[in-house]
């Protein structure tokens, strides 16, 4: 059994290891795409969008809303990328750490 002050430090460990990983999770990208190209979306690994481009092909003013569910479609593809790519982080920093608890989603 860990000592009350290994258990402290481990969380001071984790905490700070958390904090880099949140900062290297915005520099990360991910890219999506719906509609065969046509809606393209680039989001940070913390899911925040950076950009959305859309081909001028798509825009039809007649039928605004299949542009919309592109977009949609897009969008959800790409925080869900965003997503993987945190979780991936967070299996590297508490994969390899002997926690006498267990991570949920790990």
């Amino acid at each position: 059994m860990k000592s009350f002050q290994d258990i402290l430090q481990m969380g001071q460990q984790v905490q700070s290891k958390m904090q880099e990983m949140q900062t290297e999770l915005a520099t990360k990208t991910v890219t999506a795409t719906s509609g065969g190209g046509m809606v393209t979306v680039t989001a940070d690994g913390k899911g925040h969008l950076k950009s959305i481009k859309i081909d001028p092909t798509v825009v039809n003013k007649d039928d605004i809303e299949m542009l919309e569910d592109l977009v949609v479609a897009a969008v959800n593809e790409a925080r869900q990328r965003a997503e993987t790519v945190a979780q991936e982080e967070m299996k590297k920093l508490y994969g390899g750490m002997n926690l006498p608890f267990n991570i949920p989603g790990l």
